[in-house]
């Protein structure tokens, strides 16, 4: 093993601690009223809590700093195997709030595991990637990659929680960066907009559309000889998955997700009902224009419009108050971290690190993507916090977790 000592990358933490910082900035204003009283350590308070949460993620990032390199990639399978464990607890000892069974509560305080099983399991893919004998062109490998990736996004189904069971597709990125088929993503982006579309259309019209797109294809390639079987095949399997979205939709999804797919494809209007927290939250961002209303001054936060506005719906105070410079500012704060972070991921000599560095991205981006859709409505509302900014000590402490293990492992550049 050769290691070289290069320090830490202080822009990717100059950058955590923006977000940290703005984060808890907003926090603090989505949790005020009209008359509360100035107190930035009220316990009481979500600011409070949060700068609690904050403190302690100082002290864990010192932890995670002082481990050496080499312990996350000798360790990762027992890691992954305690998050396994962990998740699969809840559904004896686990606390059920608001319909889900994903916390374990301990005093006053709840520990939601399925924020930490993402880093595990980002760990767990690049021990299995990097190993001397796998190769993810390989058959049998994808399978066994998948069952990794699979283990936990079912537990966190079962929870239920199926925003956080989503974020696991985030690791296609990492997958298809180690040289796994373009195929399976095009494939798995052919499958939801195959859902998509059904939903919205109807099967028949998107059946016609499949035997149309069929027959011009097959047309188009007549010259080469093309394998009449194939085709039929493949029209045949995308046929019998858009005959079974309505069934899946009805029988499988629960009715406030049916009724939040509902709402974003124009089926179904309801402002006051689940559609609620999206529409005040466009109405908040709406409201901010250029410059917004000033820290603490927006009228839709103060009065508690959104609901639950400093968790999930946290941009949509940045919207109001710091208008569209401010949102713009943490659109590109984001930006500027992942391209880091695909930068330092792909300086590494390490396959661990370079996959895990892409896990890392990956979970970020569909953080990213998801929450800011889900507040500007052109997402199902599915309960994804924004990293770094929305409050929450589970959530904050594992995407520390996340993000500074790849900068301990980045500072020393193993090559295993």
């Amino acid at each position: 093993m050769a290691k070289s000592n290069t320090g830490f990358d202080w822009i990717t933490i100059l950058i955590y601690i923006l977000l940290v910082g703005f984060g808890w900035v907003n926090i603090y204003s989505a949790s005020l009223g009209t008359n509360n009283p100035v107190d930035f350590l009220n316990m009481d308070a979500p600011y409070g809590r949060q700068a609690l949460f904050i403190s302690l993620s100082i002290l864990l990032i010192i932890l995670l700093l002082s481990i050496e390199a080499k312990f996350y990639q000798r360790f990762s399978s027992v890691i992954y195997s305690i998050s396994l464990l962990s998740l699969a607890g809840l559904f004896v000892f686990g606390s059920t709030i608001a319909g889900q069974t994903a916390w374990y509560k301990i005093g006053s305080i709840s520990i939601q595991p399925a924020e930490f099983a993402k880093a595990a399991t980002a760990l767990a893919v690049a021990k299995y990637l990097s190993g001397i004998q796998t190769n993810i062109k390989d058959f049998k490998h994808q399978l066994k990659v998948f069952l990794i990736i699979a283990l936990p996004m079912i537990l966190v189904l079962l929870q239920p929680d199926a925003g956080s069971a989503m974020v696991y597709f985030s690791f296609a990125f990492a997958l298809y960066r180690e040289g796994l088929h373009f195929a399976y993503l095009l494939l798995g982006f052919f499958a939801a907009t195959l859902f998509v579309a059904t939903l919205a259309f109807g099967p028949l019209w998107v059946i016609g559309g499949i035997l149309l797109i069929a027959v011009l294809v097959y047309l188009k390639n007549l010259k080469r000889k093309p394998n009449l079987i194939k085709y039929l095949f493949f029209a045949a399997v995308a046929v019998g998955f858009s005959l079974s979205v309505n069934y899946v939709f009805e029988n499988i999804f629960k009715q406030h997700h049916r009724d939040r797919f509902n709402i974003v494809l124009g089926k179904e209007v309801d402002s006051r009902g689940i559609g609620y927290n999206t529409n005040q939250s466009e109405i908040a961002i709406g409201s901010g224009g250029l410059f917004g209303k000033g820290w603490t001054e927006g009228t839709q936060t103060k009065g508690h419009f959104v609901p639950e506005q400093h968790t999930d719906y946290i941009f949509s105070t940045v919207g109001e108050e710091w208008g569209f410079l401010g949102s713009t500012f943490i659109l590109i704060l984001f930006v500027l971290l992942m391209l880091r972070l695909l930068y330092l991921a792909e300086r590494q000599r390490s396959t661990f690190t370079r996959v895990y560095g892409y896990g890392v991205i990956g979970i970020i981006f569909m953080h990213f993507l998801v929450n800011i859709g889900m507040v500007i409505g052109i997402f199902p509302t599915v309960g994804i916090p924004l990293p770094f900014l929305s409050y929450g000590g589970s959530g904050l402490w594992a995407f520390t977790i996340l993000l500074f293990i790849f900068i301990k492992l980045d500072s020393e550049r193993i090559s295993f």
